[in-house]
């Protein structure tokens, strides 16, 4: 283990600590927050280091033990002590690598989310709003806060699209692996001959920026306003609160028809283009990277098939980790922490053997 390197790691969260309770610190709301983060993010590294630390400790004192004892029944006793350090040190020090990987400098952003029907028509559209709901009673279970940006609903109760933002402790990471397709098999409600359908929902997770992220030059936008409407036609408000905002250079177009407000409707549209730009800069950056190193749980492509959702048989597979939960219904609840789990197991696990660690 890089020792040095620990050491730095724990002096940082000494000095974060102290900060945190500094009256001219928490003065500033913006500069306590984020001290507050970077303090936690270190605080797994430092309390496993500890364990480390002691666990070593201990295994030298009952290697001692054996070299000197010379009571047949102690020396057993200090010989199983001895095997139970060991594999708790190893245990540390692989918690440790991890720990140590570099981190996704996103990790700890709030997203912006969207959710669209793809093939399928009606059906996919009925699926993508259970999809939104399974998100944001997920959010819900871990105490994030959600807020709707624009949500374009079917007369059938279904979504074409969904775009909505979810703030909180490490949104990102926990939702970074749910970019991609999602695809559903099922009867659908109106198949009067029981065939199974199959259908697509497209899933975007982006990480929000702050303006230092991302500069947007007016000169660059164009900007519409409309009236905000509803399933099947009707306004919800009947002045141009409705916002649609194109960035000409990349041709990316964002809307937002939540708010009654036009000036708030254009602030949510403004965070989730700045959002686009920001994902769209970092894709390229990292199709410049070798492609030996990515992830084996996948790019985040929008166009690829991460997932199925089989409803005859009860059960949810993810293909990029081979994990088939029999659960459906209490996933399509919001109960996705094992799946989200695994997905960030997996992808810990391939960068360690990509670093050769």
């Amino acid at each position: 283990m890089n020792t040095q390197r620990l050491e730095s790691v724990v002096k940082r969260y000494e000095e974060l600590s102290a900060q945190v309770f500094d009256p001219k610190v928490i003065a500033d709301v913006a500069t306590w927050t984020k001290i507050v983060k970077e303090q936690k993010s270190l605080e797994p590294i430092v309390e496993t280091y500890e364990s480390l630390k002691k666990a070593e400790d201990d295994l030298k004192q009952a290697r001692e033990i054996i070299a000197s004892e010379t009571d047949p029944e102690m020396r057993a006793l200090a010989e199983e002590e001895e095997a139970e350090k060991r594999e708790e040190v190893q245990k540390k020090e692989n918690e440790l690598k991890i720990l140590l990987l570099p981190a996704d400098p996103d990790d700890n952003k709030d997203i912006i989310m969207e959710i669209r029907g793809g093939a399928g028509g009606d059906e996919a559209a009925l699926f993508a709003a259970e999809l939104m709901r399974m998100y944001k009673m997920f959010a819900q279970a871990n105490r994030w806060k959600v807020e709707d940006i624009d949500v374009n609903e079917t007369e059938l109760g279904g979504v074409k699209e969904a775009v909505f933002s979810i703030s909180g402790e490490n949104v990102y990471s926990k939702l970074k692996f749910e970019s991609g397709v999602h695809r559903v098999q099922r009867v659908p409600e109106t198949e009067t001959q029981g065939r199974i359908h199959t259908s697509t929902v497209t899933v975007a997770v982006l990480p929000q920026v702050e303006d230092v992220n991302v500069e947007i030059n007016e000169k660059d936008l164009k900007i519409d306003t409309y009236r905000s409407g509803g399933a099947g036609g009707q306004h919800v408000n009947k002045t141009d609160s409705a916002v649609r905002m194109t960035h000409l250079p990349t041709g990316i177009v964002v809307q937002c028809q939540d708010e009654r407000s036009q000036i708030k409707n254009r602030e949510k549209a403004m965070r989730v283009l700045k959002s686009k730009l920001y994902d769209l800069m970092k894709r390229e950056a990292e199709e410049k990277y070798a492609s030996g190193r990515r992830s084996q749980v996948g790019t985040g492509d929008r166009s690829e098939r991460i997932r199925t959702y089989n409803f005859p048989q009860g059960r949810v597979t993810d293909h990029r980790i081979g994990l088939t939960l029999h659960s459906l219904d209490t996933f399509l609840n919001g109960d996705i922490g094992e799946m989200t789990e695994g997905l960030r197991i997996a992808d810990q696990t391939a960068k360690l053997n990509s670093d050769g660690l």
